[in-house]
């Protein structure tokens, strides 16, 4: 569904990243909203439910967080465009959920605006702490598509990427944003809505007794169907056949398991996005995301002053993780800096693409504050100082 263009604020717009993100879900066709107010997202519900009935939408403010993520995945199968929002601790209680839209192949959007934590801890401060639990929260081997904005224009843009990347592969989508680009103010182009691509639901053009629910394509994604048109269908977080009626033996499990992941790392090349800056020639290497990436590019600034080459590769697609890139990087400069708002989580997956072709220096923060650049250009000189040999330390 292309949206009216007049429910569009088009235009240049100083919103904040919340906003920008509630701008975005409209943009890519999002009639239905559920959340439970948790600082720092909650600006982004409160413009939903501001906006949505002056365009045909619904938001619900639900008893907590399970009953927002089951909602959400509720409106999808009643044939709507849908999110959640939710920050850290509502993370962590739609875990099961999370879970149970990859099982069913729902194609829903989770915004996750990250804080300090673990548990209550910092309401109103950054942290990008909840990255490896958008890998593997839930139990099981589940596959996702998490995208990281480091501005509200990125929070608009990729809002709506969100919405087609869901809708494309039948995947649960999650929006990790953090505290400061969710709170920061700067212009965002809104462009108009003809301009936009949206990704249309695929749904089936069998007829009702020729259809099964999850039965894929060539590209292993399987087609959904309108409610209320004649199909008979079984949705269940149990192991399925492609009808959706439970199997429960290895054998279905092997082949529905497998199918969930193929579908998103065989299609990986075209789900990741970078963004490569100054590579060709560095000899440093800064992989960074989110708000950190735009605190790096000081420290890069500062270290080419002082005569360093060095680069940077940003994760806008954090997962699926693009493991044959940093491999490849790994062989052309002598280190790589990972800085980010956690005690290490990324750089665990930049240590094992590279898997010791170079060192790796995590420059960790427990969250709180960002990084004074200066602490990423400490590691970026003592990177260029030191070079490839294996005494290199991991931490600065």
């Amino acid at each position: 569904m292309r949206p009216d263009p007049n429910c569009l604020m088009t235009g240049r717009l100083f919103i904040d990243g919340d906003h920008a993100c509630s701008e975005g879900a409209i943009a890519a066709g999002c009639r239905f909203a559920a959340g439970y107010p948790i600082t720092p997202s909650t600006e982004i519900i409160e413009r939903l439910a501001l906006r949505f009935p002056l365009v045909g939408g619904t938001f619900i403010q639900m008893e907590d967080e399970l009953a927002a993520s089951i909602t959400a995945i509720g409106a999808v199968w009643g044939g709507a465009k849908a999110l959640c929002v939710t920050s850290g601790p509502g993370f962590s209680l739609m875990m099961e959920h999370l879970g149970y839209a990859a099982m069913t192949e729902t194609p829903v959007v989770f915004v996750d605006v990250q804080r300090g934590g673990p548990s209550t801890g910092l309401p109103t401060l950054p942290a990008q702490a909840d990255m490896m639990q958008a890998r593997f929260g839930p139990h099981g081997d589940c596959r996702f598509i998490a995208l990281c904005p480091n501005s509200p224009q990125e929070c608009f843009d990729l809002t709506i990427e969100a919405f087609n990347l869901a809708e494309r592969y039948r995947v649960p989508v999650l929006l990790m944003m953090d505290e400061v680009v969710g709170h920061m103010t700067e212009r965002v182009v809104i462009p108009p809505a003809d301009a936009i691509d949206i990704e249309p639901r695929r749904y089936t053009d069998r007829a009702p007794g020729d259809f099964r629910l999850f039965e894929p394509r060539e590209d292993l994604v399987p087609d959904m169907c309108r409610a209320g048109q004649g199909h008979r269908v079984h949705v269940t977080g149990l192991t399925h056949d492609e009808r959706g009626y439970p199997v429960l033996n290895a054998a279905a499990q092997d082949r529905l398991i497998r199918r969930l992941r193929d579908k998103i790392e065989k299609n990986a090349d075209r789900i990741i996005r970078l963004e490569e800056k100054g590579l060709e020639g560095a000899s440093v290497a800064v992989i960074s995301y989110g708000i950190t990436s735009r605190v790096a590019e000081r420290a890069i600034e500062l270290a080419r002053a002082a005569g360093v080459q060095v680069g940077s590769l940003r994760l806008i697609t954090a997962w699926p993780f693009p493991a044959d890139r940093v491999r490849r990087l790994a062989q052309e400069v002598a280190a790589i800096v990972v800085p980010e708002l956690n005690l290490g989580q990324m750089v665990l997956e930049v240590e094992r693409a590279v898997a010791g072709a170079c060192p790796v220096i995590s420059v960790d923060h427990a969250g709180g504050a960002v990084h004074p650049p200066e602490r990423i250009l400490d590691a970026i000189l003592r990177a260029a100082k030191e070079g490839r040999p294996s005494s290199l330390g991991r931490s600065a």
